[in-house]
């Protein structure tokens, strides 16, 4: 089975490999992998400015995967099946856990990210981490992850109709961020120093933008992963304004408290939610959300190692999809 590892920040190896890892979970299924979606945080582990990172390690948890075989159950899944894959790991015994805040476990671990993901052809999953549909390709249930992060940072963040936001970075972190914002009814801008991503935001329905200038919005989403970009965002916030960090970085964040305190902001940080995949399945089934912008560039599996580093300097990538 073929296996792509990344063995040091920006180097890429190919290995066949026995049999996937496994879970520890008596109730799993073994899926055959079958779409990887290219994440901001696998390009950040390939140059080694990932936070949380150990090499070697098998990146890919955005996936869309068809069940192979299943233990026996009472879990509704069968082989055939198309599912895609919570790569969150939660212990369900620590404090957060227990209160319901299981994406904040305090030894969460994510496929991909802490142990290996799903960059390989075949892959052995806790059946209560596969989301099933019936209609859904597999293109989309590998975007269904990315969606995830984007729904709950609105979410988190309280924002309604009739106020302004920024988007800070067109990743695909920020145009999640952009689709659930525009959904729900806000006038949303979103800043990018690359033309071509600043420009395609207007596929969601908002207003690419190079430049801001001094405009101040209600609520402000950072989605660089840049220290230089998450200070300035702090400039950004209206008075009373929230900001919400989606991106992370591994440097210390500052800001100007005077102003911090003048405006009133609340600052927050966004990360995942395990909660989000069936809203998200129902709402692209139902018709609710489109996804036909987010896929610009495909690759089979076997051409990772080859073709993986120049991704990160392509500017006309928005999102990658590995075929497996």
């Amino acid at each position: 089975m073929l296996q792509i590892k990344l063995t040091v920040p920006g180097e890429f190896t190919a290995s066949q490999v026995d049999s996937p890892s496994r879970s520890g979970n008596k109730e799993e299924a073994m899926v055959r992998v079958r779409r990887i979606g290219v994440c901001g945080t696998d390009l950040h582990a390939f140059a080694g400015r990932q936070p949380f990172f150990t090499y070697p390690r098998v990146l890919g948890h955005e996936l869309g995967v068809e069940v192979e075989s299943v233990s026996p159950g009472d879990h509704g899944l069968k082989a055939g099946d198309r599912c895609a894959v919570e790569p969150y790991y939660h212990c369900g015994r620590c404090q957060p856990c227990k209160r319901g805040r299981t994406n904040c476990c305090e030894s969460l671990q994510v496929l991909g990210v802490h142990i290996d993901g799903g960059m390989r052809e075949r892959l052995a999953v806790p059946v209560a981490k596969l989301h099933k549909s019936a209609t859904l390709t597999f293109d989309q249930l590998a975007l269904v992850e990315t969606l995830s992060i984007g729904r709950h940072a609105v979410r988190r963040s309280k924002l309604c109709g009739g106020t302004t936001v920024l988007v800070v970075g067109a990743g695909p972190i920020g145009l999640a961020v952009t689709q659930f914002a525009v959904a729900a009814g806000a006038t949303v801008t979103v800043l990018d120093r690359n033309p071509i991503r600043a420009a395609f935001a207007t596929r969601f329905g908002a207003t690419g933008a190079e430049s801001v200038g001094g405009k101040l919005f209600d609520f402000v989403f950072d989605a660089t992963g840049s220290q230089a970009a998450m200070e300035a965002s702090f400039e950004r916030v209206g008075f009373g304004g929230t900001l919400v960090f989606v991106g992370l970085v591994r440097d210390r964040v500052s800001f100007d408290d005077p102003l911090f305190h003048r405006r009133e902001m609340t600052v927050l940080a966004s990360r995942n939610s395990a909660a989000a995949f069936p809203p998200i399945i129902a709402d692209i089934e139902d018709g609710r959300l489109d996804t036909t912008p987010w896929i610009t560039h495909r690759l089979a599996l076997a051409d990772v190692p080859a073709e993986f580093p120049h991704l990160p300097t392509d500017p006309t990538v928005i999102k990658a999809m590995i075929e497996a």
